[in-house]
């Protein structure tokens, strides 16, 4: 009888053993599978976000430990935007916008530069692109950044990232004496106190970021900004919501203006 007992311990102990070396097994599988799928997401509502897939959701529906939004949402959901301005009324729909391949090509993202030539950096990823471009909202950005509409967070490419060398843009200004204006000062008067006279046609190609940044002293930031100023930098003592050392320069060519000046701004003048 006592050998029965024991036989029948000896299984039930076996059994336990096996089922909690299964049991971990699991476990672990389950926590390594989860580490291996965290997900970036926007951090600016408290309401919602976007995930780095291109899903929206609310922030109390996603996954507690992956931080994904559930499958079964909206994915590249494009509510809000107009997709022609590539504008939308929310920051978190922008960027579930952006992220849409058919929308942002990660090739062309990934060569783009952040801040100077000489401290530049590129995007880790697209959402990394779309999550930082739809928060600048540069695009309905007025001079005193105040917003155009409610269509504020855009995501389309800078206007200087085209693709277009800047040497080849810079040879278009061949016989042309770029000037940096004073504060508050016209290309009109910045030229003529040099004996010059300011060229309207060659102030779409001083219009770039990158030649606005060889030129002026402003750091990292370049904003696409409205007004006829255009291109300039904000002087460092502007009001703080001005974005004092920023680089200007506007999408609507059309203002461009020899004789556009701003109290808070000097120009970047094309002379001859």
């Amino acid at each position: 009888m006592m050998e029965c007992y024991w036989v029948l311990f000896l299984v039930l102990t076996l059994s336990l053993t096996m089922s909690y070396s299964i049991r971990n097994n699991i476990g672990f599988q389950i926590m390594n599978m989860n580490t291996h799928h965290l997900c970036n997401t926007t951090l600016q509502s408290r309401y919602l976000l976007s995930d780095h897939n291109g899903y929206v959701c609310n922030t109390l529906s996603v996954h507690s430990h992956s931080r994904c939004c559930p499958q079964t949402t909206p994915r590249f959901s494009c509510h809000g935007c107009n997709v022609l301005s590539r504008c939308c009324n929310s920051y978190e729909f922008c960027v579930s916008c952006c992220l849409n391949p058919a929308h942002t090509s990660k090739e062309q993202v990934l060569k783009l530069k952040i801040a100077r030539p000489s401290t530049a950096r590129t995007y880790a990823n697209v959402f990394d692109y779309c999550a930082g471009r739809c928060r600048h909202s540069s695009e309905s950005v007025v001079h005193e950044n105040a917003y155009l509409s409610d269509f504020h967070h855009c995501f389309s490419l800078p206007s200087n990232s085209s693709g277009t060398d800047t040497n080849l843009q810079e040879a278009r200004l061949n016989g042309v004496n770029v000037v940096v204006g004073r504060q508050g000062e016209a290309c009109d008067s910045a030229c003529k106190s040099r004996g010059q006279s300011c060229v309207p046609n060659k102030l779409s190609v001083l219009n770039n970021c990158d030649i606005i940044q060889k030129y002026m002293s402003c750091k990292g930031v370049c904003l696409a900004s409205v007004g006829p100023d255009k291109p300039a930098e904000v002087v460092h003592d502007a009001p703080k919501h001005m974005n004092p050392g920023s680089c200007l320069y506007t999408q609507a060519q059309s203002i461009l203006s020899c004789g556009g000046s701003h109290q808070h701004t000097r120009r970047l003048c094309p002379c001859a």
